[in-house]
């Protein structure tokens, strides 16, 4: 039988390593009683599964496809804008998190949900898109891009939310970047996505005020568990 029980937990603000850690330590678990299962049917447990929002201090990371030339800043550099560098195990090129920025990392069982790569990432996407639409923000896909876009059928298009994800064995970790009051300066310093021609935007900058972003938070957490016909539980 499916799994849909979600474990909630917002991180709240946590520096990206030690949350990299803590998401691998879920994942690995995970994938464990995965393989438990395959080599002892017989006594099989449920995969839990988790969805987690954190904010980290200034940060870039590189995905596994990524070119490392897409960070425009040098050690020194990265220190006097108080931001590290990572390169980490998710698909995508270069990204920055920083606060006023919505992290999500679901680590899902898709065996639980649905064993289509693909319809992941457009159901997450498609969460944001229904977030936006809640603030009179109308937002959707960009051909040939994963993420959420605004304007994405003109020269104006921008993005507001990107997405970099890791899945093994179905299961998943990573997830996306949804660009809430973020300081979005810190996009100066990297060529996004390794995207070199579109602008990046928030909801601050769309809507011209500062949104609560416990309040961003838990719209989209709903869409999400409608989408995905979660059972949430918020630890």
């Amino acid at each position: 039988m499916k799994n849909k029980e979600v474990f909630f937990q917002d991180w709240g603000l946590l520096p990206y390593e030690q949350a990299w850690d803590k998401q691998e330590a879920i994942f690995a678990e995970t994938v464990a009683i995965k393989t438990t299962n395959r080599n002892q049917p017989e006594t099989a447990q449920q995969t839990p599964n988790y969805l987690i929002f954190v904010e980290h201090p200034h940060v870039y990371t590189l995905g596994k496809s990524g070119k490392p030339e897409n960070l425009l800043l040098d050690e020194q550099a990265l220190k006097e804008k108080e931001a590290t560098y990572h390169k980490i195990n998710r698909g995508g090129d270069i990204t920055y998190h920083g606060p006023g920025q919505i992290v999500g990392y679901p680590i899902l069982d898709l065996d639980n949900f649905f064993t289509d790569i693909h319809l992941y990432l457009r159901t997450l996407e498609e969460a944001v898109i229904l977030t936006l639409k809640d603030y009179g923000i109308t937002a959707g896909r960009y051909e040939g891009y994963t993420g959420v876009w605004l304007d994405a059928d003109n020269q104006k298009a921008r993005k507001i939310c990107a997405m970099g994800v890791r899945c093994s064995r179905w299961v998943t970790m990573h997830g996306f970047a949804f660009n809430v009051n973020t300081n979005l300066d810190y996009f100066k310093n990297i060529v996004p996505c390794g995207i070199d021609d579109k602008d990046v935007t928030s909801m601050q900058r769309e809507l011209g005020k500062t949104l609560n972003i416990n309040e961003v938070k838990d719209k989209l957490k709903n869409h999400i568990a409608k989408l995905f016909e979660m059972n949430l539980t918020v630890l």
